[in-house]
């Protein structure tokens, strides 16, 4: 297509171009009419005065209703008085490409207007508005930029099964469905599977893909069906290699967002792009409740000591900026009780950590545990063995010591645009109530 996008305009001053895009804005008035054209780069106006020689263009114009698609050829010209871009653009011909029937159910301009839930019932509308078609654009840029790293860093992508047999992996909650005659479940996660690339000898494998959790939570950093940015890496020799590897793929993707889409950022969401320095602070688990204690009155709650909770977290990264000045920190040294059993124990200490940012965990990473007799244990540990039976075949002709961990690509854009919830991150969100639109 030669499309021409409307903010790459101004090499085509004083040419005759065709432009194609959503009418924005009608002004009617009674000497000249304009139009105010919107495409997912830009806004142009186009000016048409009424006299015989527009006559045609201005009955057009006066049946036009706003949010119609038009193809428009013209010419464009150098307008200062313009305050869009100070151009224009003067048509011969306009064709209504659709017309907008009715009144929009919601005012997608002003976000705020409208509840989000009543939003997402119109969620093809609401991605009209600005901020969120910049809010993809800049996801696909942060998630380009860490496809690359990896790629360059030497690792095969991988596109694991979605339906699976086994009903559990970590604890949570699967979907069930009917697969011909027996049951299956959609996956949590790959993790079996990337750590079955592991025994392979694929030795560094990524995937993104969707993910399922059957949990009935209506939090606003929890959904049923998110899309995961998956990392495993053969051959470590411990945790912090693979910390220092999440921080420079983090630094990559943000370094490239912060590039190409800074200023739109900060215009549109008010948000400053901080490419942080390594390394990322590291603090036990132990030793942050102290902390947390002694500055915040903070006691964790019994359920869930030995974890993290949304609580602690928040405080956990006021605390990190406080002192260190720093938006991420590494949890480390959680109870074994609280950790999935392929995790690596050293001394009963999972060899793990999260990665805290602006107050969420954004991954749990880990050194997986990979001698087969040691993960049967743990499997039993967890009342998993019989559920596991096929995971733990892969462990039994020899694997590597190797790691990785999962980023949420949705929460991971809720955070770097400070956005208030997944709801709003995603391109159609799903939770326990919502499976529509």
């Amino acid at each position: 297509m030669n499309k021409k996008n409307l903010n790459e305009l101004e090499k085509y001053l004083d040419e005759n171009i065709t432009i194609v895009g959503f009418v924005d804005n009608i002004r009617d008035l009674q000497y000249v009419q304009f139009l105010i054209i919107r495409d997912s780069y830009g806004k142009l106006q186009v000016t048409i005065e009424k006299n015989e020689e527009n006559n045609k263009l201005n009955e057009i114009v006066s049946n036009l209703s706003c949010e119609s698609t038009v193809k428009i050829t013209g010419k464009l010209i150098k307008n200062e008085k313009v305050k869009l871009n100070g151009m224009e653009l003067i048509p011969n011909g306009i064709i209504i490409t659709s017309k907008c029937l009715e009144e929009l159910p919601i005012n997608y301009k002003e976000m705020n207007s409208s509840l989000i839930d009543t939003r997402l019932n119109y969620r093809f509308l609401d991605l009209r508005n600005e901020k969120n078609n910049l809010m993809f654009k800049v996801q696909t840029c942060l998630i380009n930029a860490m496809r690359e790293f990896v790629v360059k860093s030497n690792f095969v992508e991988i596109h694991t099964p979605k339906i699976i047999s086994a009903a559990s992996e970590s604890g949570s909650d699967v979907f069930e469905l009917k697969y011909f005659d027996r049951k299956a479940y959609l996956a949590q996660s790959p993790q079996f599977y990337k750590q079955m690339a592991m025994c392979s000898g694929f030795e560094r494998v990524f995937e993104i893909a969707p993910a399922f959790r059957a949990e009935k939570s209506n939090s606003y950093r929890h959904t049923t069906e998110f899309t995961s940015f998956d990392i495993e890496i053969s051959y470590l020799e411990n945790l912090e290699e693979l910390m220092d590897f999440e921080e420079n793929l983090i630094i990559a993707g943000l370094s490239e967002v912060k590039e190409k889409y800074e200023s739109e950022i900060k215009r549109l969401f008010n948000v400053d792009i901080i490419i942080p320095t390594k390394p990322f602070p590291r603090i036990k688990l132990e030793e942050l409740y102290k902390i947390l204690e002694e500055k915040y009155n903070f006691k964790m709650n019994y359920e869930d000591v030995g974890d993290m909770n949304a609580e602690s977290e928040k405080l956990a990264s006021k605390y990190i900026k406080e002192k260190y000045g720093h938006e991420f920190v590494f949890i480390t040294d959680f109870s074994a009780k609280k950790r999935a059993f392929y995790h690596k124990r050293e001394k009963g200490i999972p060899q793990g950590a999260d990665l805290i940012w602006k107050g969420c965990e954004t991954t749990t990473l880990a050194i997986r545990e990979n001698r087969y007799e040691i993960l049967c244990n743990q499997a039993e540990e967890k009342g998993l063995k019989d559920d596991v039976k096929f995971y733990l075949e892969f462990f039994k002709y020899g694997c590597p010591p190797h790691g990785g961990f999962a980023i949420g690509v949705d929460r991971l854009t809720m955070l770097l645009l400070e956005t208030m919830s997944l709801k709003e991150t995603m391109f159609i969100f799903r939770g326990p109530s919502r499976i529509e639109p």
